[in-house]
C-alpha cells in the first residue's frame, strides 16, 4: 500500500481510530468524554477528505473505490452523524439509558456506513453492510425499561438478516456464474457470456436485498414500525445514513454493471412507480408524525430510483443533490420532534394531535418544521425544490415517463399530507409562547440544517459545482 492510498484512506483511518478511543471512553463510562471524542473524530474524518481528494480516484485494494463520489457520501453521511450527535446530548441528558454507548454506536454504524459507499466489491459492501446494521441494532433497541423500541429491534433484526440472506444468495449465483465478486469483474463476464436465466434470477436477488434496506415497495414493511419504536435522533439516522450509504452503493453497482439495463431497468421502473404511490398514499392515513415521515422517506427514495434509471453524469449528479436535500430535510424533521421530546421519560412527542397550535405554543420549532415540511414538498426556494427538479429531468432525459408521471401524482398527494401537518400547527387559539429549556447543540443544528435549506434552495450552484468535480475527478 503505497503513501497516496493512506492518504485516500485518510477519512477512514480516522474513523477507524475514533471508534476504539470512544469505546474506551465508554468502558470507563464517560458519558460526556465519549459524546467529545464522537464529535471530535467525526469532524476529523471530515476535515480528512480534503487531503484525500487531492489524490483520487485511487483503487485501494480490490475492494474499496476512493473517488469523488466515495468522498462527497462519506461527507455526506459524517455531517449527518454529527448532527444526530449533537441532537442525542439533550435528548439523552434525562432518560434512563446510559449515553456513551449511544455515542459508540452512531460512530460504528457511519464507519460502516462510509465503507459501504466506498465500496467496488461485493465482499467490502457485506462488511461494511454487516457493521452498519450490528451498530442500528444496538440504536434502535436503545431504551431502558420500553417495549417499543426493543420490538422495533427485534423486527429490524429479522427482516435485516432475511433480507441479508436474500442479497447473499444473489451474490452467491453472480459469483457462481462470473467467477468475481469485484463490479468490474462481475461487468467483464457478464459482457462476454450474454443472457443467463441464473443471472437474470441473481440480479432480482440483489435487487430485492437492497430494496429491503432502502425499504422500497414491496419491501418496505419494517420502515414504519421501525422508526416509531426507535428514538427520534436514531430514527433520522436510519432514514438518511443508512439508507444513503446503501443508495450510494446502488448508484455505484448500476454503473458499473448492467443492474439497470434490459430487464433491470424495467423491474427497477415498476418498483420506483409502485414505492412513489404507495408511499404518498399510506403516508394519507397517519396520525402519527413518525410513521408520516417514514412512509414520506419510502416515496423519496422512490424518486430517487428515477436517477438510477437515467443513469449517466445527469443521473448521477440528481441523485447527489437529492440525497443531500433529502438529508437536510429529514434531519431538520426528526430533529424537531428531539427537541420537543427531549427531557421525555416515556415514548416521544409524535402523534399529530400533539402538534396543534405549535405555532403559538413554541414558534421556533414551528418555524423550522413548517420549512422542513415545504422542502419535502417541493416548494420553491428550498433544497426541495430543486432537488425534485434536477431528478424529473434526469428522468424526462432518459424517457422514463411512467416514472416521471408516478413523481408528480406523489408530489401532489405529498403535498396534502405535509399542508395538513401545518395547518394543524396552526390551528387553536394563540396562546403566549412557553420558554423553552436549553439545549444549544439541538438548537444549533436546527439553526445550521434551516440555513442550509434556504441558501442552497435560492442557490444550488455552490453544492451543483462540488458534485460536478467530485464526477469529473472521480
Amino acid at each position: 500500500m503505497t503513501g497516496g492510498d493512506l492518504t485516500a484512506l485518510l477519512p477512514f483511518l480516522v474513523m477507524g481510530v475514533a471508534v476504539p478511543a470512544v469505546t474506551l471512553a465508554a468502558a470507563f463510562r464517560r458519558p460526556a468524554l465519549a459524546a467529545s471524542l464522537a464529535a471530535l473524530g467525526t469532524v476529523l474524518a471530515f476535515a480528512a477528505l480534503w487531503p484525500a481528494a487531492g489524490v483520487v480516484p485511487r483503487q485501494v485494494t480490490p475492494l474499496l473505490m476512493i473517488d469523488g463520489y466515495a468522498l462527497y457520501f462519506a461527507g455526506l453521511m459524517l455531517a449527518a452523524t454529527l448532527a444526530v450527535l449533537l441532537l442525542s446530548l439533550g435528548y439523552l441528558h434525562r432518560r434512563p439509558e446510559p449515553r456513551e454507548a449511544h455515542s459508540l454506536l452512531l460512530l460504528l454504524a457511519a464507519f460502516g456506513a462510509m465503507a459501504v459507499a466506498a465500496s467496488d466489491h461485493f465482499a467490502s459492501f457485506i462488511l461494511g453492510l454487516e457493521t452498519l446494521s450490528v451498530a442500528l441494532l444496538g440504536l434502535i433497541a436503545y431504551a431502558h425499561g420500553r417495549e417499543r423500541p426493543i420490538e422495533a429491534g427485534l423486527k429490524y433484526l429479522i427482516l435485516a438478516g432475511f433480507s441479508s440472506a436474500i442479497l447473499l444468495f444473489g451474490i452467491a449465483l453472480l459469483y457462481l456464474r462470473c467467477g468475481s465478486l469485484s463490479f468490474a469483474g462481475i461487468a467483464f463476464a457478464l459482457g462476454r457470456a450474454g443472457s443467463d436465466p441464473a443471472i437474470l434470477l441473481a440480479f432480482a436477488l440483489v435487487i430485492a436485498g437492497i430494496g429491503f434496506k432502502l425499504s422500497l415497495v414491496p419491501f418496505h414493511m419494517w420502515a414504519p414500525d421501525v422508526y416509531q419504536g426507535a428514538s427520534a435522533p436514531v430514527a433520522g439516522f436510519i432514514a438518511v445514513v443508512s439508507k444513503g450509504a446503501v443508495f450510494a452503493l446502488l448508484l455505484r453497482l448500476a454503473h458499473d454493471t448492467p443492474l439497470a439495463s434490459g430487464p433491470g431497468a424495467t423491474v427497477i421502473q415498476a418498483i420506483a412507480v409502485a414505492t412513489i404511490l404507495a408511499g404518498n398514499l399510506l403516508a394519507l392515513l397517519q396520525d402519527n408524525f413518525k410513521r408520516l415521515l417514514a412512509y414520506s422517506s419510502i416515496a423519496h427514495f422512490g424518486y430517487l430510483l428515477l436517477a438510477v434509471l437515467a443513469g449517466g453524469v445527469l443521473g448521477a449528479e440528481a441523485a447527489a443533490y437529492y440525497l443531500a436535500a433529502y438529508a437536510v430535510m429529514t434531519l431538520g424533521a426528526f430533529g424537531v420532534i428531539t427537541q420537543l421530546s427531549a427531557g421525555q421519560a416515556g415514548d416521544d412527542i409524535e402523534q399529530l394531535s400533539a402538534y396543534r397550535g405549535l405555532m403559538w405554543r413554541r414558534p421556533w420549532l414551528a418555524a423550522v418544521l413548517v420549512l422542513m415540511l415545504f422542502a419535502l414538498a417541493g416548494m420553491p426556494l428550498t433544497m426541495g425544490f430543486f432537488a425534485k427538479l434536477t431528478v424529473l429531468m434526469a428522468g424526462i432525459h432518459g424517457g422514463w415517463w411512467p416514472a416521471v408521471g408516478a413523481l408528480v401524482a406523489g408530489s401532489v398527494i405529498g403535498l396534502f399530507y405535509y399542508l395538513r401537518v401545518i395547518a394543524l400547527m396552526a390551528a387553536g387559539r394563540p396562546v403566549e409562547a412557553v420558554p423553552e429549556p436549553t439545549r444549544w447543540a439541538g438548537a444549533l443544528v436546527l439553526a445550521m440544517l434551516t440555513g442550509v435549506l434556504v441558501w442552497l434552495g435560492m442557490a444550488p450552484a455552490p453544492l451543483m459545482a462540488l458534485i460536478r468535480r467530485a464526477t469529473l475527478g472521480g
